[in-house]
C-alpha cells in the first residue's frame, strides 16, 4: 500500500512543481524562436539550456546517466533520443525536441515536434506537418481523457483512438511506438506509473487527485517498428519513416487538472474536447 500512496502528491507538492513545468516549457519556446535551416541541433539544445540555468533550474535530463546533454533532439526518421550534436538542419525536416528542467527538487517534462519551413517542397512539409498534428491532437486527446478517467490505462485508449481515427480520415498509415511510454513524475522524472499509448487489459492504478503523469505519445508515418543506432540513444524507425513525438506533464487536483508544461494550463489544447483545465490552488 506504501508504494501505491507514493504515487500521489499532496497539494502542497503539486504546487511545487508548476514552476519546473513552467521553466520546462519555456525552455522549448526558446527552441521554437530559433528553429530554422542552418541551425545545428546542438545551437538547439543550447538554446534550451540557456532558459533553464536562467531561470535556477537543471537539466534533469543530465541527471540521467551517461546523458551530458539539455535536451533530446530527433530528426526526421528518428522519433526519440536524438543527441544533439552538428548536424545541420535542412528545409522541410521534422524535428522532435525533448526538454525537461528540475527546480527545487520537483521536474518538469515535455516535448514538442516542428516542421522547418521548405516553400520548395509543399507537399512534403504538408505531410510532415499532418504526422505533428496527429501525434499532438492525440496527446491532447489523452490528457483530455485524464480528466474524467477512472483508470490510467483509459488514458492509453484514448491516444489510440484518435490516431486510428486520423488515420482512416487521411487514408494513411500511423504506428505507435509499444517500447517506450509515458511515465509518472515529480521528485524525479521518470516515477511510476506506466502510462501506456495504445490500449492495454490492465488499466493500472486509480485517476484521483495527486496523480503527476507525464503523457507522451510517439508515432510513425508508417510501421512502428524501431531500432536503437549505434550511439545506444537514438530511436530510429526500421522502415525509414518519419516520426513525431509530443508531450506535457499533467497534474490532477481536487479541483479538476492543470497542464504543467503548458503556460495556458492546457486551456487552448483541451477546448476542442470540451474540457476546461483549472489551476492548482
Amino acid at each position: 500500500m506504501a508504494l501505491r500512496r507514493s504515487l500521489y502528491k499532496t497539494p502542497a507538492q503539486l504546487r511545487a512543481m508548476v514552476e519546473p513545468g513552467l521553466i520546462t516549457a519555456a525552455a522549448l519556446d526558446a527552441v521554437r524562436e530559433i528553429i530554422a535551416p542552418g541551425v545545428t541541433t546542438e545551437e538547439l539544445d543550447a538554446a534550451a539550456s540557456a532558459v533553464i540555468l536562467a531561470r535556477g533550474a537543471e537539466s534533469n535530463f543530465q541527471l540521467v546517466r551517461g546523458y551530458r546533454h539539455t535536451t533530446c533532439v530527433s530528426v526526421n526518421d528518428q522519433v526519440v533520443h536524438g543527441i544533439p550534436g552538428a548536424r545541420v538542419l535542412e528545409a522541410g525536416d521534422i524535428v522532435s525536441i525533448d526538454a525537461g528542467a528540475q527546480f527545487e527538487g520537483w521536474n518538469g517534462d515535455s516535448a514538442i515536434t516542428l516542421v522547418v519551413p521548405d516553400a520548395a517542397r509543399p507537399e512534403l512539409v504538408a505531410a510532415r506537418t499532418r504526422l505533428s498534428e496527429v501525434t499532438e491532437g492525440s496527446l491532447w486527446a489523452g490528457i483530455a481523457a485524464l480528466a474524467s478517467a477512472g483508470r490510467v490505462g483509459e488514458i492509453g485508449d484514448a491516444v489510440q483512438g484518435h490516431i486510428e481515427r486520423a488515420a482512416r480520415a487521411d487514408g494513411a498509415t500511423y504506428g505507435i511506438l509499444r517500447d517506450y511510454v509515458g511515465h509518472g513524475i515529480g521528485r524525479k522524472m521518470h516515477e511510476g506509473p506506466t502510462v501506456f499509448n495504445y490500449r492495454v487489459d490492465d488499466l493500472g492504478p486509480a485517476v484521483r487527485p495527486g496523480l503527476c503523469l507525464a503523457i507522451e505519445p510517439m508515432v510513425t508515418a508508417g510501421s512502428d517498428e524501431t531500432f536503437v543506432e549505434d550511439d545506444d540513444w537514438t530511436v530510429t524507425t526500421v522502415d525509414g519513416s518519419d516520426g513525431s513525438h509530443w508531450e506535457h506533464s499533467v497534474a490532477v487536483h481536487e479541483h479538476g487538472i492543470w497542464v504543467l508544461t503548458a503556460a495556458d494550463g492546457g486551456a487552448a489544447g483541451l477546448a476542442p474536447f470540451g474540457v476546461t483545465p483549472t489551476p492548482i490552488a
